[in-house]
């Protein structure tokens, strides 16, 4: 193996392809989302799997709020109101499911609108 071989090989494995803020915010939502697709349509699927596919969506959705709350967010003013209209969105239908008073479905739409929108 010749050195200009060896400094190609080298070279070339470290490329990795870059990823931006929009990417990643794409695989956490699509990640949870089917942790909840998972635990809502399974019943063989126990209480805490279900609760905790909850808590991390909830958790995704206050990151979504805090981000959008903040005056140095790039996104106009009536999307940062819309995102923050299905955090509060988000936060009350999990409550209603933890109470056993509701299903997951609304908030998997929810999530599934914002990945076909991140998508675009």
């Amino acid at each position: 193996m010749t050195n200009s071989s060896r400094a190609f090989e080298a070279y070339s494995n470290s490329v990795l392809p870059t990823r931006t803020s929009r990417d990643l915010e794409y695989k956490v939502l699509a990640r949870i989302t089917r942790k909840l697709k998972v635990a809502s349509e399974n019943p063989d699927i126990k209480f805490p799997v279900l609760a905790n596919a909850l808590h991390e969506n909830r958790r995704l959705w206050s990151a979504f709020a805090v981000d959008v709350a903040n005056q140095k967010n790039m996104l106009p003013d009536d999307v940062r109101a819309r995102i923050l209209y299905l955090a509060e969105f988000t936060w009350w239908q999990t409550s209603l499911i933890l109470q056993g008073k509701g299903s997951c479905s609304d908030l998997i739409s929810v999530n599934m609108s914002i990945l076909r929108g991140l998508r675009n």
